[in-house]
Order: C-alpha cells, then sequence, then structure tokens
C-alpha cells in the first residue's frame, strides 16, 4: 500500500470522465488499498481514483457509521428532497462552499471483492452527501462547479464547523 498524492484544481485529470472497469483483477485491488491509504491519511471519508491521477470509475468512501465501502463503475440511480450543504474536498484544499445536495440517494455500482453488483442506499446526509460528491470526481466534477462563482468560496479559517 502507498499513499499517494492527491491532485489538486486545475489537474486535467480532475475534469475528465473517468473510464469504466472493464475487469477487476490484482491491479484495481491494489488501487483501491492505496485509495483507502490515502484517503485516511488526508484526513477525509472518501476519495475517487481520480484525485489520485487515475482515470477509473472506482471510489471509495468511509462515513464511520457502518463498513466502508468501495465502489466500481458506481452511480446514482435515484436521488431524493435537497438540502444545502457546506462542502468541502482534499482536491480544494483550504475552502469549503454551500451547495445544494440530495438528502438521500440510492447508488449502484460492483463490489471489488465479490464482482456482483451492489446497491447503496443512503441511511445518513454525510452518505448521501459522500456518494454524490464522489461520483461527480469520476465525471469530471467538482463541487465548485456548483458555486455561483469563485467568490462564493469560504476559507477554511472562515468556514463554520462541519462535519467530514
Amino acid at each position: 500500500m502507498a499513499i499517494i498524492p492527491i491532485r489538486r484544481a486545475g489537474d486535467p485529470v480532475l475534469r475528465e470522465k473517468a473510464r469504466r472497469v472493464r475487469t477487476i483483477d490484482k491491479s484495481i485491488h491494489k488501487l483501491i488499498e492505496d485509495m483507502w491509504e490515502t484517503m485516511y491519511d488526508a484526513p477525509g471519508v472518501g476519495l475517487a481514483a481520480p484525485q489520485i491521477g487515475v482515470s477509473l470509475r472506482v471510489v471509495v468512501i468511509d462515513v464511520g457509521d457502518k463498513e466502508p465501502i468501495a465502489l466500481i463503475n458506481p452511480e446514482i440511480v435515484k436521488r431524493s428532497g435537497e438540502r444545502r450543504v457546506d462542502e468541502g474536498c482534499l482536491s480544494v484544499p483550504g475552502y469549503r462552499g454551500e451547495i445544494t445536495r440530495s438528502v438521500k440517494v440510492v447508488a449502484q455500482g460492483i463490489d471489488p471483492y465479490s464482482g456482483k453488483e451492489v446497491r447503496i442506499k443512503s441511511e445518513n446526509d454525510l452518505m448521501a452527501e459522500a456518494l454524490e460528491h464522489e461520483i461527480d470526481h469520476i465525471n469530471g466534477i467538482l463541487y465548485i462547479d456548483y458555486l455561483a462563482s469563485p467568490d462564493a468560496l469560504i476559507p477554511l479559517s472562515d468556514a463554520p464547523e462541519v462535519r467530514g
């Protein structure tokens, strides 16, 4: 396992629509292990492969209340409700911004260890936010794209205390 440098806004890989994973093999398992180690070291609650320079549709999430999840080729299949959240990102360090996210989401993807399709239902606000955030990453979207302007970014020293 290795801690990989996290790519920052401005890096072209963060703006690409990541490629689908066709075969889950040892290299994908190693990628996931590196992603876990990098995410926990950062620290963060989620990480997408493009954030470490790998343009593949792979995400890991650990919001701390259940078992961590890794998904291959995930997508949101259902959303409900809207709420305003104060969101940050490991690829946009030092800032947060208030954006709209869903209250609940259902995502589907492939479990990298069983190879079976799974559905993840968000059971809390943070999981819904993390699923949307990480799936946005593999689609080349950063949370700052939802802000009215770059002036809406809040430096962390001024940001209200938030979880995540």
